[in-house]
Formats: C-alpha cells, structure tokens, sequence
C-alpha cells in the first residue's frame, strides 16, 4: 500500500523467529530446500492467565539483582559479547548486493529497504539513546527480532500486526503500511531522565502533561494512579509531545484511528505488565507505533515491548527501594543514557565519548537476561563462521525470491 501523503515512509514490524528456523507467513508453496530456512509462522496462543499469587511466588523466590550480575549464563554471554565487540552489525547495504531491493532508510536502529510491495526491515546491533546513535552493541538486533517476535505472537488478541517473514536472524520482512506519525507512549510511573521524560516534566512544574492531569506531591519512581499515554510526533532529530487533540486538529490521525490506537495501546500495556510481573520484572513505560493495512485496518508495528522502547525493573525489590529513596534495579539501557549525561551534553556535543567496554557488554547482557526471563527461552549466540552481511544477503535473497514474482 502506498504511504499516504504526509506521513513518514512506510515502516512495519521489526519481528524475528527466536527458533534456529525462520518463518515465512503466506501460502506460497516451498521447495524442499526453502523449507530449512523458510517456515510457515506458528504464532503461539494466548498466554495462560497465572495467578497473583503465583506472580508473587515468583517475586518471592528471587529474580533477584544477583540473578542479573553474577550467574554463569552472564559469564557466558559476556566473553561472547567481548568477543564479537569487533563484529557487530553497525551498517547494511542490502540494496547493492540484492537487486529487487530499490532504495533504503537508514533509522536509528533499522536500515529499512524499498521492495516493491514489501519492506525489508534490518535490525543493526546500533545503539540509540537522545535522539542519536551512542554505540554497537553484539547480538543487539538479534535480540531485539527474538524479544519482538515472542511479544507480536502474545498480543495477536489485542491488535493485529503485519509479518510476513523473518527469513534472518536479524530481518523481518512486511508489507507496506501507511504509518501515522505519531508514537503512542504509554508510562506507568513518573520517572526517567530524558528530557520529555516525565520526571522531568513533572519536577520542572508540569501539572498537565498530553492531556494528562497529573497529582500533585509525586516523587520519582511512584506508580501513576492509572497508566497514561503521551504522545509524541515522529521527528527526524527529536521527538516532540503533543495532545491527543493537536494530533487530530493538525490532521495527523483521524479521530477513530486516534481512539482505536490508543485502546489498543493501553490495552498492549496493561497486558505486558501483567505478562513482566509474572516473571519477575515490571514493565514500567514503552513505545508503540501503528499503521493502515491495505483493508483499513489499524495495524500494531514497529516492536513491542523491547528494552529498547520500554523500560523494565526487578519487581522484588520495587517497593523496598522506592521507600528508602533508592532507584530500582533496572534490565534496560538507562544506565548506559546517565553514563552519557555524567560524561557529555548528549544533546549538543558534536562528538560523543566511546562508551566503556564493559558497559556495551553488559547492554547486551541484560537485553538477553530480560528475553530470557520473559520467554523463557534460550537466546542463540550467532555462529561467526559466515560474515553478517552475507548471511543475511542470502537469507533475504531466498525469500524475496519467493514473495516477488519473476
């Protein structure tokens, strides 16, 4: 489907099979050497429904800090991760070595290419954090598709989203949507250290925040007396809050997409946090964006639920450290975004300092922690043997091969 006038180029969903095999979902017939490579998509059924007193057993028993920072899955994941600090994926091409592919975007996390009626959406191991690119880290877009992959097939009850491949551990392939330009953030606490945060709205006076009325006398780190949503418009450089009534007074969403985006939203929300506290952590504030499919509907796009565009803390120890006055126990990049602010003006600075070894290695860490702890699933180190590009030229070409005519 063409984008429709006004909006940011096409973009859908960032999704990749966590299972050695990758998945193609359409009822193209499959030669026997597609099918090791090419799947039909199983998306899973919806997860069970688990007590709260189970969820809290859960908490009980102790995914604790020490859980996050001294165990032998760390160890192992973090020699890996220093081994490959050489070999990330920072930039692809694909459009110089698969000729289907007519152009490419570069975003901050994605290089997203044009083929004809369908996008090809790479997730690179590009770290972003202040509107810009901080770093690589290893096995980051891999991580990002698997994390992405299990939460689409979890939500497919709350809105419908648009796969029709994962050929590579690192792509998704999708058909083109009309994107609105408009990114629904959706917070359950009053915390962060960005500047639209809503910390730092809040402590700066703000008492109406995107529509939100907010109380009086919060403090940092308190749970919202409901979850709220603050909109933002897509910018290329930054990101910008608005009402849900300048979004439509400006024409950038219709006034049903609008109220059916942000159900769905809230909805996605409350159904991720239900999901995090059963395995031990809280989803505390995230990102989604939606599009128009061919028939009209809204469709959910982009990832879901990522330490990249939420963020997460261990549940256990919550409600001890917000009374003390001590930050929680975060799974997510903000310490690598208050290295930054204690070393840079992130926002101005021209050149940004490199960050630490050790803090890129434990990035990637506790991106796989936290798939590992929700999905209870393994996350698969890449081999190395075969150079990145090359594996995923190939495994692109495969597939497009199939989506395209001849």
């Amino acid at each position: 489907m063409a984008c429709i006038p006004g909006l940011n180029p096409p973009k859908t969903l960032a999704i990749i099979s966590s299972s050695s095999s990758y998945s193609i979902n359409n009822n193209l017939p499959l030669s026997s050497s597609s099918k090791s490579h090419l799947k039909i998509a199983q998306l899973s059924k919806r997860l069970p429904k688990i007590s709260i007193v189970m969820a809290t057993k859960q908490q009980e028993d102790g995914l604790s800090l020490n859980a996050l920072t001294s165990s032998d899955r760390r160890d192992e994941v973090m020699v890996a991760a220093k081994s490959s600090l050489s070999n990330c994926l920072s930039e692809t091409n694909l459009h110089l070595t698969i000729p289907s592919l007519k152009s490419k975007t570069r975003g901050k996390v994605r290089d997203i290419y044009d083929g004809g009626d369908y996008l090809v959406l790479v997730t690179t191991d590009r770290q972003s954090a202040f509107d810009r690119v901080l770093a690589s880290i290893p096995f980051k877009g891999q991580v990002l598709n698997d994390t992405s992959l299990w939460w689409f097939n979890q939500t497919q009850h709350i809105a419908p989203n648009a796969i029709i491949a994962a050929p590579d551990k690192n792509v998704t392939i999708a058909k083109k949507c009309s994107v609105f330009p408009i990114e629904f953030v959706v917070r359950g606490y009053v915390t962060g250290s960005t500047d639209t945060s809503l910390w730092t709205v809040y402590k700066n006076g703000v008492r109406n925040y995107c529509g939100n009325a907010l109380p009086e006398g919060m403090v940092k780190n308190e749970r919202l007396p409901a979850n709220i949503i603050t909109p933002t418009t897509k910018a290329a450089d930054h990101d910008v809050p608005i009402t849900p009534d300048e979004i439509v007074q400006q024409g950038l969403m219709s006034q049903a997409d609008y109220d059916e985006a942000s159900r769905k939203a809230l909805s996605l929300f409350e159904y991720g946090q239900r999901v995090a506290l059963e395995h031990g952590v809280i989803l505390v504030d995230t990102k989604y964006e939606f599009g128009k499919g061919p028939d009209g509907s809204v469709l959910l796009i982009d990832e879901v639920h990522t330490p990249d565009s939420s963020r997460y803390w261990l549940a256990h120890s919550y409600e001890a450290r917000f009374n003390n006055g001590l930050e929680p126990e975060n799974v997510d990049k903000e310490f690598l975004r208050l290295w930054f602010k204690d070393h840079c003006n992130p926002y101005e600075d021209k050149v940004l300092p490199n960050a630490p070894e050790e803090l890129v290695t434990e990035l990637a860490w506790r991106y796989i922690f936290l798939y590992e702890t929700i999905t209870k699933s393994r996350f698969q180190i890449p081999e190395t043997t075969e150079p990145i590009h090359d594996r995923i030229t190939r495994n692109v070409s495969d597939a497009l091969s199939l989506l395209l005519p001849n």
